[in-house]
């Protein structure tokens, strides 16, 4: 699909997506607890498919429910499970990186054998992880050197282990989560550089939201406690997504002003850490309940000034880069961004990609070792880009278009369908002018 996108100003207000970090490990959570779980506000990006089709394969029955309130007009997700009793003998988490990383651990709670399959990028990303730790778990596995397809056979028994965290907190969560649900109380994780902290602190939410007891002591030690045993029924929301809605905030900054609804502002969610590099701009923001008005700077006589660059450490949040980067490229200096060493294994290079794409745009990118260097204010221009089959990058270069001198089309759009399907869609009813064609 071809997405080309118009400069324009934004107004109206909008609902954040649903987040699929907190979807994926609710539904990872539903599989796990034996009895029903009632998922509220649940996602459907590509990602929030493949999570509740790995927990079907994995025993779990699922069944949706439509509110039959009008106005709410919101579907729940019921899941009946048993735990892990795998129905067959594969399981494919689709292009997740997080579905990859959580649910192998947890399908190894099985005595069955299991091939992991991916598709897509997930078939270059590293999962040398695993040949290493689950012989320790007394898990057999074989890899492909370790790159997918994955053949497993457990069952997992919980042990006193050490990791390495500075790769992925996905490889943690995976084994938080299966640890968890073994029920041990006497195992201990040992974490050494544990990146992306505040995804830990969202997987321990979810877990201590169903019942368990998770503790860590500063991020390098974690236990399991003793825990009352989970109830029989669980209800658990799906957060919005702080992801997701970075891009929508980052229009309203330079486009807006706009209302962006759903975001708690007390979540666990790393990208929560946008709202610190908008106001750093100077960025308009009136944070509301459960809302937040934002748009672009205003001087002391109320007129609208240029946006300023600001400094970042992304090294816990890499996700922000890509809508961090549309919002350096109309902000006046030089942006620094800190933490590219924890781009080069997503959907994409995206340090590379960045560079390359809004170089087309007419915006300056250097890469010195784990910094980037954005030179904004200089003016985008319209322009063709490709995605490279990322999804944060289309959107990054979709926001863009909104200040650039002309319309940006970009190739490969479909790619937002990983994590933000109506992200197109939710541009448009901002006012945004987007004209999709679908290529055959």
């Amino acid at each position: 699909m071809r997405a080309t996108v118009y400069p324009n100003t934004l107004r109206g207000e909008q609902v954040a997506p649903a987040s699929k970090s907190s979807m994926q490990r609710a539904c990872a959570a539903a599989l796990l607890h034996q009895g029903t779980t009632r998922i509220f506000n649940p996602g459907h990006s590509n990602d929030d498919l493949a999570a509740l089709d790995v927990i079907q394969k994995l025993g779990a029955v699922v069944s949706k429910e439509q509110s039959p309130n009008e106005k709410i007009n919101s579907t729940s997700i019921f899941v009946h499970s048993n735990g892990v009793q795998p129905i067959g003998d594969t399981m494919n988490c689709g292009e997740s990186g997080l579905g990859i990383r959580m649910f192998t651990p947890i399908a190894a709670l099985s005595d069955q054998s299991i091939t992991v399959e991916g598709i897509g990028s997930l078939l270059k990303r590293p999962m040398h992880f695993f040949d290493i730790i689950f012989p320790k778990l007394d898990i057999e596995i074989q890899s492909q050197a370790g790159y997918l397809p994955i053949q497993i056979k457990g069952p997992l028994k919980p042990a006193n282990i050490e990791i390495d965290g500075s790769l992925s907190s996905q490889f943690l969560t995976g084994l938080l989560m299966a640890f968890a649900a073994s029920d041990t109380t006497n195992a201990v994780i040992h974490v050494q550089d544990l990146k992306s902290k505040p995804y830990i602190d969202l997987t321990l939410s979810v877990l201590n939201a169903f019942g368990w007891n998770v503790q860590h002591q500063d991020y390098k030690r974690f236990e399991f406690l003793a825990h009352p045993p989970l109830a029989a029924h669980i209800d658990y929301t799906v957060e919005g997504d702080w992801s997701g809605a970075a891009f929508l905030l980052v229009a309203g900054a330079i486009a807006g002003p706009i209302l962006v609804k759903g975001l708690q502002l007390n979540s666990t969610q790393a990208d929560k850490a946008v709202m610190q590099a908008l106001k750093a701009t100077g960025a308009s923001i009136d944070i509301q309940e459960h809302s937040i008005l934002i748009g672009p700077a205003i001087n002391s006589d109320v007129t609208v000034t240029q946006l300023k660059a600001f400094e970042f450490d992304a090294t816990d949040c890499p996700d922000l880069f890509p809508p961090l980067v549309a919002l350096a490229a109309v902000c006046n200096g030089v942006t620094i961004l800190h933490g590219v060493s924890r781009l080069a294994h997503k959907e994409s290079d995206r340090g590379m990609t960045l560079q390359t794409e809004f170089a087309k745009l007419g915006i300056r990118i250097d890469l010195n070792q784990d910094t980037m260097l954005i030179y904004g204010g200089t003016g985008i221009y319209g322009a063709e880009v490709f995605s490279q089959h990322d999804h944060r990058i289309a959107m990054a270069c979709a926001v863009a278009a909104l200040c650039a001198d002309g319309p940006i089309t970009i190739t490969d759009a479909e790619a937002i369908n990983k994590s933000y399907t109506d992200f197109f869609i939710h541009l448009q009813h901002l006012g945004a002018k987007v004209h999709l064609d679908k290529i055959a």
